[in-house]
């Protein structure tokens, strides 16, 4: 009798311990089963991240597109150019701020999407720096605008007048080529001091004239 009360009395131990045991085992099983229905494996991970961070790098591209066709508008339209002589104004902190983010986007631009999909640091400094770019032209702008050319003196003021007339008689067809020549020259001059003519617009007006001498 004795020995069957000791069975009993294990037997009371042991099978709640078990069915404890069976529970946690069932539990873990399930938290594993949900975890891998919620994670997706890395071999779907990878390409989802990849075509993610594609279409992040072909959006900031479009968007370093359009900013530098704002900034177009003001290289090839001198008369804008000197109607917001601020846009190339280096000596202001705005300005200056626009254009040393315009070069770091630019140096950053990859050729290809596919050249930074892989790499996630580069890809990070592009997506920067196109953002600064952005930020930047749009504080430059709408200073310049504000401010237009109240930051010259009268004499100043007119001088850029005289520029801005100046320059659409060098860009006019309808002139000679002599008249258009002379007409840039005196520009220039009146220029002289007050605004720096980016390089693509000297190279645009003198494409003009070098061409009508040639002609």
């Amino acid at each position: 009798m004795g020995l069957l009360f000791r069975v009993a009395e294990l037997l009371l131990v042991l099978v709640p311990l078990a069915g404890v045991g069976y529970a946690t085992f069932r539990a873990i099983a399930a938290a594993r089963g949900r975890q891998a229905r919620e994670v997706p494996p890395a071999t779907e991970a990878r390409p989802a991240a990849a075509a993610a961070g594609r279409r992040a790098i072909t959006r900031t591209i479009e968007e370093h597109d359009r900013t530098d066709t704002r900034w177009l508008e003001y290289e090839l339209d001198v008369g804008k150019l000197l109607d917001y002589p601020l846009m190339t104004d280096m000596r202001d902190p705005l300005t200056g701020r626009f254009h040393r983010a315009k070069l770091r986007a630019d140096f950053l631009r990859p050729a290809d999407v596919a050249d930074l999909v892989d790499d996630r640091d580069a890809t990070r400094d592009y997506l920067e720096a196109v953002q600064e770019y952005v930020t930047a032209f749009d504080v430059a702008e709408a200073e310049a605008i504000r401010r237009r050319r109240t930051g010259f003196s009268s004499d100043e003021q007119e001088r850029l007048v005289r520029a801005q007339r100046l320059l659409r008689v060098s860009a006019d067809t309808a002139a000679t080529a002599q008249e258009r020549e002379r007409a840039y020259r005196l520009a220039r001059r009146e220029l002289d001091g007050l605004v720096v003519l980016p390089e693509r617009t000297r190279a645009a007006l003198e494409r003009g004239i070098s061409g009508e001498l040639d002609g």
